[in-house]
């Protein structure tokens, strides 16, 4: 497995802040110094503190970038003043007394942290998609208020003498960086908000969606949105060629996706407020033309009791003490006819035979629903050490866009692949990303894919429905790839003994070096002989 340092990822990260133009370098940098000014403040509560305060710095940048142009234009009747000259270009109407130009000068007062709630308080007033979203709780005694005027100098810094795109492009970074930073600081609670960056790509790139109706139904921060949008833009698309649905449980979870998402610029439907998907669906009506998820792994408190007789069963009820084809049943439901989904799940969701898991997914393969499973390497996620898989399904597997793919499933194992860039966490490379993505598209048929789809053996196999049968209707990549083709050793015996027996000798003879180095040691020390 390439668990090398992690210098080839830092490699990789220089080259995209060349291709970029903007110094990547800086969002790190931006945190350390953040995170300094924590002092005792837990993790998870200082993270809306923090990212409170970039979202107020970002809707006040972009206030400013139209107030300065409207002021430009006053002699032609533009009121820099009049709330409908911002919303008319999808901007935040701020008030007066919550510009970062009237707060700044106050960070270093006392009462800084009940200027900060008025703030938000006056946005949430004159922005009614942002009512209930904003931290208001800055004036809280236990809140450093001399740190948190630090807090304001440091985010003072972000954006300065960037305009518009450039600007927030640099601002949605660094939230999305200190969302992550966040999540591995919170271990195991921040897997509720945030996915793995490399995870959000490959479903993204592998599902493709460039127009049409995007859903997640457990949203956690809307990575998934976030990464839709960049894919489009990044293929001559824009904001608003997808219509963007979801939805979470958690409620400060659901804050921080609508404020994740408007500093994106991205409009989307998360319900007036957070919602349990199985328990009250706040799109019943919607079929998707993509579905883009990260449930919670293996959950056994999801109510099942109150949902026996669910109409979203139509492939097995679910068990009650694990949710995972409870959630894969809600993705189906909600597909159009051509839809597809793509979704992780932790790796016991491709063989476990448990409460019926067995029947439900033999179900999903005879339906001929189930398009590609992928193994994914462990210890991707901050959240969470279990090992992961990528489900996708597909309604039409005859849809004209594609090859014909009906009666087939892709098998592709990844476990060998991503580089440690820490003690404990692994990432994806772009190289590893773009052979699955590749890998995928070619065996689909995707006309913009120019390579030709071939088994490699030990990676990726291409299997019919009778081969899955063969195997009871276990879905691990593992199973069907085979192994690595092992390459061809035309080296004489007598030559391989002659090195192995020469390399023998010479780790001998260091042995006995190092011996002799130590044995001098301990009697310098006086426990020789």
């Amino acid at each position: 497995m390439q668990r090398g340092k992690s210098k080839a990822v830092d490699k990789e990260k220089q080259a995209d802040k060349r291709a970029s133009g903007v110094d990547l370098g800086f969002e790190a940098k931006l945190f350390q110094a953040a995170d300094k000014l924590r002092n005792n403040m837990d993790a998870g509560e200082y993270k809306h503190v923090v990212l409170g305060l970039i979202f107020l710095k970002y809707i006040s940048d972009a206030f400013d970038e139209q107030y300065t142009k409207l002021m430009a234009d006053k002699k032609n009747g533009a009121d820099p003043e009049d709330p409908d000259e911002y919303q008319a270009f999808n901007i935040f109407w701020v008030p007066k007394e919550a510009r970062w130009s009237y707060l700044q000068p106050k960070a270093k007062q006392a009462s800084i942290g009940k200027y900060l709630d008025d703030a938000m308080a006056a946005i949430e007033k004159d922005n009614k998609t942002l009512k209930g979203v904003l931290p208001k709780d800055y004036a809280r005694q236990s809140l450093d208020k001399q740190r948190l005027g630090e807090l304001i100098d440091l985010i003072s810094t972000i954006g300065l003498g960037n305009r518009e795109s450039r600007s927030k492009d640099i601002l949605g970074r660094v939230y999305e960086y200190f969302l992550s930073q966040f999540a591995s600081a919170e271990g195991k609670k921040g897997g509720q908000f945030y996915t793995p960056k490399c995870i959000v790509q490959i479903l993204v790139e592998m599902l493709s969606p460039i127009k049409g109706r995007v859903y997640d139904p457990c949203c956690g921060s809307g990575g998934m949105f976030v990464q839709s949008e960049t894919f489009i833009e990044e293929r001559g698309g824009k904001l608003g060629d997808i219509s963007v649905y979801g939805q979470e449980s958690n409620p400060t979870t659901w804050r921080l996706a609508k404020m994740n998402l408007a500093i994106r610029g991205i409009d989307a439907n998360l319900g007036s407020e957070n919602a349990d998907s199985f328990h009250r669906d706040l799109h019943p009506e919607l079929k998707a033309d993509f579905v883009l998820a990260n449930p919670p792994f293996n959950s056994s408190d999801w109510g099942a009791d109150r949902l026996r007789d669910d109409k979203r069963w139509k492939y097995g009820v679910p068990p009650p003490n694990n949710a995972n084809f409870a959630w894969v049943q809600h993705f189906i439901h909600h597909l159009s006819p051509t839809g597809t989904t793509g979704f992780v799940l932790a790796n016991g969701s491709m063989s476990s035979n448990t409460s019926g898991e067995g029947e439900i997914r033999k179900s999903l393969v005879e339906a001929d629903l189930v398009d590609c499973m992928v193994a994914m390497p462990g210890q991707l996620f901050y959240s969470t050490q279990i090992p992961v898989c990528l489900w996708f399904i597909a309604r039409d597997k005859k849809n004209g866009r594609f090859r014909d793919r009906r009666g087939k499933v892709l098998f592709i194992d990844a476990r060998k692949m991503g580089t440690m860039i820490d003690q404990v966490h692994l990432e994806l490379t772009n190289e590893d990303i773009n052979k699955i993505v590749d890998t995928y598209h070619s065996w689909r048929g995707d006309k913009d894919c120019k390579k030709k789809y071939g088994n490699i053996p030990g990676f990726c196999k291409s299997a019919n429905l009778d081969e899955i049968r063969n195997h009871d209707y276990v879905l691990t990549p593992g199973r069907y790839v085979g192994a690595e083709t092992q390459e061809e050793d035309d080296e004489p015996l007598g030559d391989k003994m002659k090195r192995f027996v020469a390399q023998l000798h010479k780790q001998q003879a260091e042995a006995n070096k190092l011996d002799t180095t130590i044995a001098s040691n301990l009697k310098g020390l006086g426990y020789g002989k």
